[in-house]
């Protein structure tokens, strides 16, 4: 399947600073840090009215963070949620919480799907924010309890080892970070995101109540549990793309990108090289392709003999 199967939904006018009530009791106000991973910037999250909660306070930028205070002058800041450590989305928290005394939840601090390989060089370039540490950590199940809100943490790991959801039940909403988003699939980039783990999140998803999805970039997301399962879909069709390559004999990840994203913008190659190294990680953990040693992004891949 291409990825023009997936109904992405790129229309998203919201401006930089402006706040914007999407639903009662949900606000949320948009960074002006626009790429293309995050295609037109990282979008935080304003939880209740009077006594609130801020969800993902975005990247080390001040004017956002003065553009949040703004927005909840006269209000109490309570509680501080990041669905994930990478560094569009958790290095803020500190002003915000000096600014507000509010106390931060997450899963825990930035950690590696697995450990890293010998043979992978390790990229100081990579997004994570490693200085990020939360006052409460959080597991799957959690309840987070404010004026007017009751959140359920929802362990999502795959893009990132410590991402959670979070999830209004008794609005059927969730807030669900870069785990699912509208306007383009995720990256899993080993060995900080798993493909295995991003797959069992993506099904875990699907079997929840929740149905409107708020995203950390793009708009929202209606019947979120339908678009997940094209999102499942999609990956499988992916493997399968692969697979069909490696049986015309073995391959590098490069031959493999090129194979498989026709037509992709050359600033995104790096990143697609890491997503099939996801898959291929996944393969070859469960014994369909073979590569000598471990399954690294400078390695090569074949099918197993049957």
């Amino acid at each position: 399947m291409a990825d023009d199967d997936i109904p992405f939904n790129r229309n998203f006018p919201l401006l930089p600073g402006v706040v914007e009530e999407v639903r009662p009791g949900v606000r949320r106000i948009l960074c002006d840090n626009p790429s293309p991973f995050t295609f037109t910037g990282t979008v935080s999250y304003i939880v209740g009215r009077g006594k609130v909660a801020i969800i993902d306070p975005g990247p080390d930028n001040e004017a956002h963070a003065a553009a949040l205070l703004d927005a909840v002058r006269g209000e109490r800041v309570s509680h501080i949620l990041v669905t994930h450590t990478h560094r569009d989305h958790s290095p803020n928290t500190a002003r915000i919480k000096a600014a507000t005394g509010a106390t931060v939840y997450a899963e825990g601090p930035h950690r590696a799907s697995r450990p890293r390989f010998e043979s992978e060089k390790h990229n100081p370039e990579s997004g994570a924010d490693r200085d990020f540490r939360p006052d409460v950590t959080l597991g799957h199940g959690d309840v987070i309890e404010g004026d007017g809100f009751h959140l359920e943490a929802v362990a999502t790991p795959g893009h990132t080892a410590n991402h959670l959801a979070f999830a209004w039940p008794e609005r059927k909403l969730s807030f669900v970070g870069d785990h699912v988003m509208g306007w383009s699939t995720s990256i899993v980039a080993p060995p900080d995101g798993s493909m295995i783990d991003y797959m069992a999140s993506l099904e875990r998803l699907a079997g929840r109540e929740e149905d409107l999805y708020f995203s950390g970039h793009g708009p929202e997301i209606p019947e979120g549990p339908r678009y997940v399962r094209f999102l499942i879909r999609h990956r499988q069709a992916r493997e399968a793309s692969i697979l069909h390559r490696l049986s015309k004999g073995e391959a590098d990840i490069p031959t493999l990108v090129r194979a498989i994203y026709i037509g992709i913008d050359p600033r995104l190659m790096t990143a697609a090289g890491y997503s099939v190294l996801a898959h291929l990680e996944d393969l070859v953990g469960r014994g369909i392709v073979a590569t000598d040693g471990d399954p690294v992004i400078g390695g090569t891949y074949r099918l197993a003999a049957t």
